[in-house]
Parts: C-alpha cells; structure tokens; sequence
C-alpha cells in the first residue's frame, strides 16, 4: 500500500544518514524520511552504547548486524566485520576513535573532486574542536571530539617508546596532515558516548514537523519507474508480513554503509547483469561495479603479559600511528595501534595488552553479493583480505616495527613477556604465517559503490547513481579508493557534503 509523499528518503539511520536527516530537514519547506532497519534498543544496551568502555560487548548484541566474510583464502577462516543497527549505526558501537584518513590517502579521490582539500570545509562543518588549530579543525559543528585526557600510564610509556623508535610525534594526530604518533581525538563527551544521534538528531531535531523517523523498518527494494527512482518499499515495525511504499519528490539517498547500500541496489536490480540474472532479479540497469572493489582494514594483534596493573582511561585503544613500512612508496601503508587492552584475541590472560597493526592501504579488493533475492538474508562477503599486492609483506614488516615498540626501553618495566607471537617467532615466513593466523577485522568496510568520473563508476562526483535518476549513495561505500585511517570522520564528512549537493540540486 501507499502510504505518504516526502522530498527526500534517507535509507539508513547511521553516521551519514542521522547528518543527511537533521541538515536536509533545517529546510522547513523539505519533508524528509529517514528510515532504518535496527529497531529500538533496550535500556541495558543503550546503557552499553553509551558507555566508553563497554563498546566490545556491543558487537555480540542486536546493535550489531553480526555480519561475517566468506572464508578467505589467504586464512581459511571467516572472520566478523562489525556494522551498528539502530539509530546512529556504527557510530552506537565503534571504539569511538575521531580521526581523518591521512591525506596521501585522499590523493586516488582528487581526479573525482573529492581530495582532502575538497572535504576539508565539510570535515570541519562536522565539528567543534577547540583544542586544535581552527584553520584546519572546525570550530562550530555537532560533534565534539576531545582527545583522551590524562592518559594511562601504559599509554604514555607506549607513546615514548615509539618516539625511542624514531617515530615522529605528531601534534594533531586526527587532523590526518601529520605522520607518527600522537593522541588522536575521541567521540566521547564527559565520560559518555557521543554518537551521530546525539550530535545530529537532537531532541530540537527530532521535533521538527517536516522530519519523520521510522525504525524497525527493513527497506526491501527502491521503487524504479522509468529510469528513475520514485520511492522505497519497506517492511513496518507495527505490521508484521506487510509492506509499505513511499514515495519521493525529488530524491531517495542510501546511507545504509558499504554492505547495506550495495546490497539495496542489488536487490532493486541495479548491479552486475549476470548475477542479477542467476537470482531471478530483473535488471533495471547494468551496473557491473556495484558491490565491487570492497576494501576493508585487516589487523593482527601483538599480546604483551603486563608486569604491573593496569589503569586504562575512560576507551581502550588511545594512541597510535601513521607509519611506512619499506614497501610504501607515497605515503604510510600501515598503523601500529597501542591498547591497553588484550585486542581481538586475549590468548586467556586476563593482565595484558596489545600492539596491533593495521593494513591502512589494501591493495586487495573484495565483493558483496546476494546470497539470494530476499531481503532477509545476508549478503555475501568476501574481502579476500591479503590476496593482492604487498599487503601480506606490510603486514609482516608491521608486525616487525610494533615489536621494536614494545621492547623500547620505555616500555621494558610494563613487559613481562611477548605471548603472541612469542619471541621464537622471528623469520619472515614465521611472522607472515602469525599475521594469518591472527587477522581479524577492524571493520572498516568500503568502496562497493564508487564514486568517480569514468562510467564504469556507481555514482558521479555530485553522488548520483548512474543509469538512475533521483537515487544517490552518500556513505562509505562511495569511497573510490584506501582511506588510510579511521573512516568514522571521513564518512560525516561525505555526508556533510552529500547534504549541501542534494540541497543546492534544482527539483526535477
């Protein structure tokens, strides 16, 4: 059934869609509807979203997809890549970490119109940050980022003992104009979360008569008549086994992340023709790059017994670094992250913490394709994490700087022992084969609808999906190459911009 007419349909209530909301909505003139799959949350775990230090029990709870890879070749394991569901998305469950990608990683976007100098008036729209330089940090957004202060002993020990290791320090760390190391800036505001919700919809947001939130609501497919996109058909919260079509005026924007939007456009026979076609899905365009060039950050974690106690601060991970390993050739390719915390594997040992090391240029790209025509069920994922390229000898040469850190000197009387690898593993081939053995992800998915100014591209420079009038993507998935560092800046940014693009557009 048909149920209302709106200007703009935002699909997708995380990061990008709680910014896409509350700015397309300053409009009074503009109805605007955002809907999102997640459901409300119980008080207990919006207690754990808004705690800092309870973020890892969020990615076993209904705040989370749950979404694992395909086995990958290079470990013969499938591993988790975390995304939120609910209100405010993966910016409810992340580790909370504000930092911009470095800007060599921005250089493969400049032929698009979006480089780092590009984004810069939108990463600082995003943004109130005081404690920075005002020419490159904003000084009058939403969100609120601080860096951790004081921090841990063990923390300011690991930053010395990078600095013993000849690693610059950086003033700005979440700038993503410095490389070494430093303290980068966190979403978390007087001890407590701040995710996209609580900078952008605002309870002043929310009461705003032309905006209209529906969670709960699974979006099926998106209404195509005649090359354009006229509306989405969704599943209501309060009206089990039915479904709802809404309409649009102007333009319905996917903000539901590099699986999620990829996997709408899929089901709504947008996508390769061929696998389309293996699942009964009419082809409404051929778009052989949706779903493609998938990139993910892969991170092995280092695991040190501690020799004292431990103190860690209101996050876990609070400190690290852009660095270059000697296959870099213009810019860093890895980050060496210090956690006061065990990582993704504690090995049983309740006293440790971790050095990891993140992949921060892939040069392998993955898939998301349907697993079938309904809706309901999960895509297919598949990152084909170190298959390509250096990425495994960046890895291995991480894992090898990271060592150097954790037996500086400044470190030594926080050390008890190496548990992983253990200091009997010491050759390349050895420490190659811990890197596969001990990858997870540190779930940064991206890339699977390109933006860019060749036609094979999902969407164009002003996010317009090609082959579809009235449809955009404005999310991580449109990033047309590596971020080198945390997307969870970058992706407001996309927003911020998304939002002016869609605002400035004329009505059709």
């Amino acid at each position: 059934m048909d149920t209302d007419v709106y200007d703009h349909i935002v699909v997708g209530a995380g990061s990008a869609g709680c910014v896409l909301a509350a700015r397309l909505s300053q409009d009074i003139g503009r109805r605007v509807l955002l809907v999102e799959a997640g459901g409300p949350h119980s008080a207990e775990t919006a207690e754990k979203i808004a705690s800092p230090l309870a973020w890892p029990e969020l990615l076993d709870s209904a705040a989370c997809w749950g979404d694992t890879t395909v086995t990958q070749r290079a470990t013969g394991t499938s591993t988790l890549i975390a995304r939120g569901r609910g209100l405010g998305g993966s910016s409810a469950i992340n580790a909370m970490m504000f930092a911009r990608g470095h800007r060599s990683g921005y250089d493969a976007w400049e032929t698009a119109g979006w480089a780092y100098a590009d984004l810069l008036p939108y990463f600082r729209r995003s943004e109130t940050a005081p404690h920075r330089d005002p020419a490159v940090r904003g000084t009058d957004g939403p969100l609120t980022p601080r860096p951790a202060d004081p921090l841990s002993p063990l923390i300011l020990a690991g930053l010395e003992a990078a600095a013993q290791c000849g690693h610059p320090t950086a003033r700005d760390l979440s700038s993503g104009l410095e490389e070494g190391f430093g303290r980068p800036d966190w979403n978390i505001v007087a001890g407590r979360r701040q995710s996209a919700t609580d900078a952008y919809l605002t309870s002043a947001v929310r009461a705003r008569a032309n905006l209209h939130i529906i969670d709960g609501a699974l979006v099926h497919r998106l209404l195509i008549e005649q090359g354009r996109c006229t509306g989405v058909v969704y599943a209501p919260p309060d009206a089990p086994g039915t479904l709802v079509t809404v309409r649009s005026r102007r333009d319905v924007v996917l903000t539901a992340g590099a699986f999620g939007s990829a996997q709408l456009l899929l089901l709504s026979g947008v996508g390769p023709r061929e696998h389309l076609r293996s699942l009964g899905i009419p082809v409404v365009h051929d778009a052989p790059e949706v779903g493609a060039n998938l990139r993910d950050h892969p991170i092995s974690n280092l695991v040190y017994r501690a020799a004292k106690p431990l103190a860690p601060g209101d996050q876990r991970g609070e400190v690290w670094g852009f660095c270059r390993s000697p296959y870099a050739t213009d810019g860093p390719d890895h980050q060496i992250l210090l956690v006061d915390a065990p990582g993704h594997r504690s090995h049983g040992l309740g006293r440790t913490y971790s050095i990891s090391v993140i992949l921060a240029r892939p040069a392998s790209r993955g898939t998301v394709r349907l697993a079938s025509a309904d809706p309901l069920t999960r895509p297919l994922i598949d990152p084909r994490y170190l298959q390509d390229g250096d990425d495994l000898k960046i890895m291995t040469a991480g894992v090898r700087a990271a060592r150097r850190i954790g037996s500086a000197p400044a470190l030594a009387s926080w050390c008890h022992s190496e548990v992983a690898p253990g200091h009997e593993v010491d050759t390349d081939e050895e420490l190659a084969t811990f890197v596969r053995d001990n990858l997870g992800s540190i779930n940064h998915p991206a890339g699977t609808c390109r933006l860019g100014t060749d036609e094979q591209s999902v969407v164009d420079t002003a996010l317009r999906v090609r082959g579809v009038d009235g449809l955009r993507v404005a999310d991580a998935s449109v990033m047309p190459g590596a971020l080198v560092g945390f997307p969870h800046a970058t992706v407001y940014a996309i927003a911020e911009r998304a939002a002016q693009l869609v605002r400035d557009a004329p009505a059709p």
